[in-house]
């Protein structure tokens, strides 16, 4: 039998498809290249599968016999060789890019994306379900698997998604409209089924030289942002970075409402190194510009960086366990389990002075079921924590004050950290648990420039206007509007809770005698005299902010023993689970 393949192919993708389909036709397979009148390889069936074969053709003839007799044996029936040909071009498809390319692809730590598929969706609990548009750009004069783009479904850890990968192998993984078109496809499917999205780029952009029929138009490229928008909310979109993802590509990621970069390998930016250079002059390289480390800890555009292709499928499979296939349902629970450390010990970790610094984490862990915290932008607006944990089962969302850094000021990025994970996860109806300690927003020139009023007020705005049941614990420091954007009274949550530790007040101690009686102190003379009054003043201020006269006032609702406190919250997340709330009618808010 004789099989063609395209003229780009190399000796070794020609063995491979030979000898898949020698052993399933049971014949010798001719593999031409091309144009070329002999064979590259010729491939023969491992022993037995002649045998085999041979009672399919029989099966065939026998099936022919009958079809003009008008009785058919249906167990008779089997593939032709029309099918053995189909199977042939699949495999060929199957194989990517040049071979050469793919020898690239250790050296840069990167899987061939077939095997980047397997990887995912191979396990015990993942499977691969179909692909769409497997023969795009079969017929192009240029060999273009796919034409570089994988789309189509799959179960993942139990889950069904909608995917997308790039094949890097092929014109570095760029889009042109072949694949536009496919991932469209994918988009709109996901807002129909209602179902996750998980894109797995690797891209180098749009192919410059292909440009018409894909860039400007209507369902061009540019409806892939819109779909973004669109799917934005409605459905999980998680992204995986493997390679350096320039210009339209990179718009994907941030898109996403979770972004995955891995170490040394990912990268994302408006432009290229070349690119800046040529218009800025600037000569930087491609992890400096947009690597993963960068986006974690400045732009903040990198949830997670993962150490390799395993780790991000691990981080993935993770994340996922706590968000809901789309809007309309509630987040997957499982069974409870005891917190990693003793609830009993949450009054020790919290200093008995207020401006001493702890790690909040230590309180978490006493809190949340043990093996569930699970952090997003851990090096990023650090003063603010933002995670995902469970309480008895349940999925929570975390955000809480780290007095370990900066005293737990916020900060501008720690503000937008915040806002926008408040708001994912009001979106997919994940509850909010607020663990407030801090001074305030951050005062000074520098943080000004840096946009703290803007930034403090998407804080707040996303807390205002989220619906998910809302529990705020005051563990120690409520100074300024921080109360505001940590969950205070004003809004709306289920519950305010108080530990012993906790202050509420528009400034601390030092700093409201230092603005109250600044000149009463100041015509003292005697340093005792002044030292003694300065004692008595902020013992008085302390006493009239502190947690009982606040409780005293129904200003909160409780102050339990710390050592309740996940008892506590348990059984108010419980009790509050079917809230239902709702915003002013209106299109929509005015702050983004």
């Amino acid at each position: 039998m004789n099989v063609r393949i395209g003229p780009d192919a190399s000796a070794e993708e020609a063995s491979a498809i030979g000898s898949a389909l020698a052993e399933y036709v049971g014949k010798d397979i001719e593999v031409y290249v091309g144009d070329a009148s002999e064979p590259i390889v010729v491939e023969s069936p491992p022993e037995g599968a002649r045998e085999a074969s041979t009672e399919r053709v029989a099966g065939v003839s026998s099936r022919t016999e009958g079809e003009d007799r008008g009785e058919a044996d249906e167990s008779d029936l089997a593939p032709t060789e029309r099918e053995a040909k189909l199977r042939a071009e699949i495999a060929e498809i199957l194989e990517g890019g040049h071979e050469k390319y793919k020898q690239q692809l250790p050296d840069e730590g990167k899987l061939f994306v077939r095997d980047r598929i397997d990887l995912w969706f191979g396990g015990e609990d993942s499977k691969f379900l179909f692909e769409d548009g497997t023969f795009a750009e079969f017929d192009a004069d240029d060999r273009l698997p796919a034409d570089a783009l994988i789309t189509g479904a799959a179960t993942f850890e139990n889950r069904d998604l909608h995917f997308m990968a790039n094949d890097y192998t092929v014109k570095r993984g760029s889009m042109a409209a072949k694949g536009v078109e496919k991932f469209i496809r994918m988009q709109q499917r996901a807002l129909k089924t209602g179902q996750p999205v998980l894109y797995l780029m690797d891209s180098s952009g749009g192919r410059i030289d292909q440009q018409t029929g894909f860039f400007a138009n209507r369902e061009g490229i540019g409806k892939y942002y819109y779909n973004h928008s669109m799917l934005s909310g409605r459905v999980p979109q998680i992204c995986v970075l493997y390679g350096p993802c320039i210009a339209g590509a990179a718009y994907t990621p941030v898109f996403a409402d979770f972004t995955i970069m891995v170490e040394g390998m990912s990268a994302m930016a408006i432009a290229s190194p070349r690119m800046v250079k040529m218009v800025t002059g600037e000569e930087i390289s491609m992890q400096e510009l947009g690597g993963a480390q960068m986006h974690a800890r400045k732009s903040g555009s990198a949830d997670l960086v993962a150490t390799d292709e395993e780790h991000a499928r691990e981080l993935v499979a993770q994340l996922i366990t706590y968000l809901p296939d789309n809007a309309d349902e509630k987040p997957p629970r499982t069974e409870g389990r005891s917190p990693a450390r003793s609830p009993e010990g949450i009054d020790s970790v919290i200093p008995q002075h207020p401006n001493r610094g702890y790690d909040m984490v230590d309180l978490i862990d006493r809190v949340v079921d043990e093996g569930s915290y699970f952090e997003l932008r851990p090096d990023y607006g650090k003063e603010i924590i933002t995670a995902y944990a469970r309480i008895d089962g349940r999925p929570v969302g975390i955000i809480a004050n780290q007095p370990a850094h900066r005293a737990g000021a916020i900060f501008p990025d720690a503000a937008e950290k915040a806002a926008e994970f408040i708001w994912k996860s009001d979106a997919f109806n994940v509850p909010l648990l607020y663990l407030c300690d801090t001074p305030g927003f951050m005062a000074g020139s520098q943080v000004e420039e840096d946009a703290i009023l803007e930034q403090g007020k998407k804080m707040i705005y996303a807390t205002s206007s989220a619906t998910v049941p809302k529990q705020t614990v005051i563990v120690r420091k409520a100074y300024g509007a921080g109360i505001y954007a940590m969950g205070g009274p004003a809004y709306d949550p289920e519950s305010v809770i108080g530990l012993p530790s906790g202050e509420i007040a528009i400034m601390g101690p030092e700093a409201a005698i230092n603005a109250v009686y600044a000149r009463k102190l100041s015509e003292v003379d005697d340093p005792d005299e002044r030292a003694e009054m300065e004692d008595r003043l902020r013992e008085e201020y302390r006493e009239d902010i502190d947690i009982h006269r606040m409780a005293s006032e129904v200003v909160i609702d409780e102050i339990v023993p710390p050592s309740t406190l996940r008892e506590e919250l348990a059984n108010r997340f419980a009790f509050y689970e079917g809230i239902e709330k709702s915003l002013p009618n209106k299109k929509h808010g005015t702050v983004i």
